[in-house]
């Protein structure tokens, strides 16, 4: 009988303990702690800022579903890992020991690392979280009463810049609808090197296809660019050149701006020799296990991936949902494998399918590899991908609601591509 404990109850830490109980043994137990009493699909949140959607509608609570699947929730902050005494110490006063331990809890959002950035003491919005979006609209509401210049965008440290580009065509689609869009200037503001980047070097000709949009739309954009300071209605950037000299400075004016801030590993975990690395993020193997503590695992945004290239700004890689769910397969089949007394072979596939709406169209793409050179480099644009946008929130809420675990990302991305199967890894044979 082993005690397997889930850290985190967001995209990796659901479906790691559905996964988890999937593959265990009947006497194993499992038990998930997290901050949150509730799911939110993160994904949704730019709709949400913009009243697209309802908090309560991109939210489930956690308790009851995973009763039904005979798994333990235990709702409060972790406070500190003691990975030599393999405990957890919880804000509520318990101390919970484990035999395995799963770290999902996603980043540190480190609005603190550049001054006036953030919706909390800072004068930009955020889609990191369902609160923040449920804080940015009314936001939003009394911006388009008297409208200004927008700026949208992530600023060095960043780890996903989807959400970014997503918002910036959201709020320029709902400008239109309301008749309003003559009266905005918009600008977006990335530390990518140039747009479309992602994080990823591109997939397929998303610098391409995403430039296009922003010409379409009419929004300028700012790339390699440093933010230094934030104050109330001004934004200072400075655009690095690739030696790492300031080519250009700019302050420009907003009278709404959302920014997606640097990541980093959360509290709980930093400073931990052997767990984590200076940023924070857990240290893991090609078997998603801690080489320091090997009955540790690290699924999700929380885990140290090199980045793409050496940027003059810190271009972080993000961490989608396809890659997320391989990882989450790949761990709880380890788990079982050490737990049966075998080594751990399972490799995730860190693959990466995303949905990228802009309010009345989109861009898809799939890498596979997420991180290049690829097998599979594609990504296409269409009316099509909002519709598919919706549809897979419909299902992924759906399947957390009745706590069901079937992988959806490698379906979805084969379906896009037309082919059924892909040869697998021989450590996956």
């Amino acid at each position: 009988m082993a005690h397997i404990v889930v850290l985190g109850a967001g995209l990796g830490g659901v479906p790691m303990a559905l996964e988890a109980r999937k593959h265990a043994r009947k006497t194993d137990t499992i038990t998930v702690i997290s901050d949150s009493a509730t799911f939110h699909f993160t994904p949704s949140n730019p709709w949400v800022a913009v009243d697209w959607r309802r908090p309560d509608q991109i939210k489930v609570e956690l308790e009851p579903m995973f009763a039904k699947k005979k798994i333990d929730f235990i709702h409060s902050a972790a406070t500190k890992l003691r990975p030599e005494d393999n405990s957890i110490e919880l804000a509520n006063g318990e101390t919970v020991t484990y035999d395995y331990l799963a770290i999902c809890t996603g980043p540190e959002l480190a609005f603190d690392e550049i001054e006036g950035l953030g919706p909390h003491n800072g004068f930009t919005q955020s889609v990191c979280h369902v609160d923040h979006a449920e804080a940015a609209k009314p936001v939003w509401d009394e911006f388009v009463k008297d409208p200004g210049p927008v700026i949208v965008g992530a600023v060095q440290g960043a780890s996903c810049f989807g959400p970014a580009y997503e918002f910036a065509m959201i709020l320029e689609t709902d400008l239109r609808r309301r008749k309003i869009r003559d009266q905005v200037p918009m600008t977006f503001v990335t530390s990518e090197p140039y747009i479309g980047h992602l994080g990823l070097d591109g997939v397929g000709d998303t610098k391409g296809l995403l430039e296009s949009e922003m010409r379409n739309r009419h929004i300028k954009w700012i790339t390699s660019a440093r933010v230094t300071k934030v104050e109330d209605g001004l934004m200072h950037v400075e655009e690095v050149a690739e030696d790492g000299t300031v080519a250009k400075t700019h302050e420009l004016p907003f009278k709404y701006s959302m920014m997606l801030p640097p990541f980093r590993g959360i509290p709980t975990l930093r400073g931990i020799e052997g767990l984590v690395n200076p940023r924070g993020f857990v240290i893991v193997d090609e078997n998603q296990r801690n080489p320091a503590y090997p009955n540790i695992y690290g699924i999700g945004v929380c885990i140290a991936i090199p980045p793409v290239g050496n940027y003059a700004v810190p271009v972080g890689v993000p961490k989608t949902g396809f890659m997320i769910e391989s990882m989450v397969v790949a761990a709880a089949r380890n788990l079982r494998a050490v737990m049966d007394g075998e080594a751990p072979t399972n490799v995730a596939t860190w693959n990466a399918v995303c949905i990228a709406d802009f309010g009345d169209g989109g861009v898809a793409f799939v890498a596979m590899p997420q991180i290049p050179p690829r097998n599979v480099n594609w990504a296409a644009e269409g009316k099509w991908v909002h519709i598919a946008k919706e549809a897979f929130e419909s299902y992924f809420m759906s399947k957390v609601r009745h706590g069901t675990g079937e992988p959806f990302y490698e379906k979805a991305a084969f379906d896009m591509l037309g082919i059924h199967k892909v040869k697998p890894k021989a450590s996956d044979q």
